[in-house]
């Protein structure tokens, strides 16, 4: 990933702020909860005006999460749709990582290059936990061996490196699975020594991290932290200060949002065209959208307590294995429990579980919305039960 945009640190391309100075102490605006919630979904490129494509997406709303779980499609794929709609091909971001190199994979999401230099310099300070570095540090002989054969062979995915570990890394989680290649391969991406340069299928392709990120400008620490916190702010439009659930520690500009007495931090880019608003949308997310990461906060600002059903058993199960949340405008309206058959080749709704009333209008558009997502995937659509 030589040929990469120069990432100065201080101006992301995405649609909201560009980086801001440490906030100074000044007047703090009050924003009502309509505008409060209007921040983060114009931040989230959730409102009328879609982007045009994934590198778009991906400067602004900053990170794409991967997750192979595909009740209807794996999550990079939805999260771009989601955005995007019908124009939007899956082939298009492979093209934007592997070919023109305008985002790359680091830590199990989609990251856009203007981001690198500061993703870099992050790695080069990373400290494990001690767990972790007392893993690493028995098996140095291993590392070596993993370096040694990427210097040769590489790129090589998992499987084509030998697994030469002393010691197993305890697997309470379950996973990994025995070979401890994967396992190496992960927390010497975490250093910077090795990194991602595409894939094959599902199946990540590894090479030295001197050849992934050759050519990235020096970054120090501090810039480099500055950096990242800015433009988580810019995705989420408003925080929670020094929030664990968003990392914007103390970007951006102070704000207070009516009835809540939460600390905020606001895109003060975002700020400025507040009232320039086109208007909402329906947006089907998936469970792992970004948006829905900082649960506190979707609770705070948009009185939406989700819950993944994912890992509950199926008999405590409300709203189905993999529900996708349902924005109709500014609020989460409903629950979307449906699975893409394939061999049918028709995408099944079993429920569209309302969790507020919907007029006719909006339950039109939501329908419209599915048919969309039908036509997106290349399908039917059915209706398990009668609507």
């Amino acid at each position: 990933m030589g040929d990469v945009p120069r990432a100065t640190g201080t101006e992301p391309l995405g649609r909201g702020v560009r980086v801001s100075p440490r906030a100074k102490a000044e007047a703090v605006r009050e924003l009502s909860r309509d505008e409060a919630r209007r921040l983060v979904v114009r931040a989230q490129l959730l409102d009328a005006e879609r982007p045009g494509d994934i590198v778009e997406v991906a400067e602004q709303i900053f990170t794409i999460k991967i997750d192979p779980t595909a009740t209807i499609a794996p999550s990079e794929q939805t999260i771009a749709w989601s955005r995007i709609g019908w124009s939007y091909e899956s082939g298009q971001l492979k093209k934007a990582v592997e070919q023109d190199r305008l985002l790359f994979e680091y830590d199990g999401r989609f990251h856009p290059a203007s981001a690198l230099a500061a993703r870099v310099a992050q790695m080069r300070t990373r400290v494990f936990r001690a767990q972790a570095a007392g893993w690493m540090a028995a098996n140095d002989r291993f590392r070596a061996d993993v370096l040694a054969r990427l210097r040769a062979e590489g790129p090589l995915i998992a499987t084509q490196i030998p697994d030469t570990s002393q010691v197993a890394h305890k697997n309470e989680a379950g996973w990994y699975g025995s070979n401890q290649t994967g396992r190496m391969l992960e927390l010497l991406s975490y250093l910077g020594e090795v990194g991602i340069v595409g894939r094959q299928g599902r199946q990540r392709v590894w090479d030295l991290g001197e050849r992934v990120y050759a050519g990235v400008p020096e970054m120090d620490a501090e810039e480099a932290s500055a950096v990242l916190e800015n433009r988580r702010l810019q995705a989420a439009g408003i925080s929670r200060q020094k929030s664990p659930w968003s990392g914007v520690g103390m970007a951006g500009v102070p704000v207070a949002v009516e009835g809540s007495s939460w600390k905020w931090r606001a895109d003060p880019a975002a700020l400025e065209t507040l009232d320039d608003d086109p208007g909402g949308r329906v947006a089907i997310l998936n469970p792992y959208d970004g948006f829905l990461f900082d649960r506190p906060r979707l609770k705070e600002l948009f009185e939406f307590e989700y819950v993944l059903e994912q890992f509950k058993p199926k008999a405590q199960r409300v709203y189905g294995y993999f529900a996708h949340p349902i924005l109709v405008g500014d609020r989460f309206a409903a629950l979307l429990d449906a699975e893409l058959d394939k061999p049918k080749e028709n995408l099944v709704v079993t429920a569209v579980h309302e969790l507020a009333d919907l007029d006719a209008d909006e339950r039109e558009m939501v329908d419209a919305e599915l048919r969309d997502l039908a036509e997106w995937l290349g399908v039917g659509l059915t209706f398990a039960a009668e609507r």
